[in-house]
């Protein structure tokens, strides 16, 4: 399936869970543009429909708490792949030696 469609219904159904609580379909485009990927928006899209939460401010919360574990992990990755070429580097020295 097309990234942009995989995007797309993930948006859309995070926009249904919001519809069906009583908050605008902006939110929802707002919601999916800043946590950005299809993953981050199902699990926002989970908890709505789990928790029902009828507080403005519980969604934001859980908005930036998944935003903020993936911020995370990312830099965890990236962390980890420059220590692998730092210890490449220490292992097999630099290639114009």
């Amino acid at each position: 399936m097309d990234h942009r469609k995989i995007w797309a219904r993930s948006r859309d159904d995070l926009i249904a869970a919001l519809a069906e609580l009583g908050f605008p379909k902006e939110l929802g485009d707002m919601i999916a543009g800043h946590l950005g990927s299809p993953k981050s928006i199902d699990r926002m899209t989970a908890y709505l429909e789990y928790t029902k939460p009828k507080d403005l401010q519980l969604i934001v919360d859980e908005m930036l708490a998944i935003r903020s574990e993936v911020d995370a992990w990312k830099e965890k990755k990236a962390t980890e792949e420059a220590n692998a070429r730092y210890n490449m580097y220490l292992y097999y020295g630099f290639e114009d030696e």
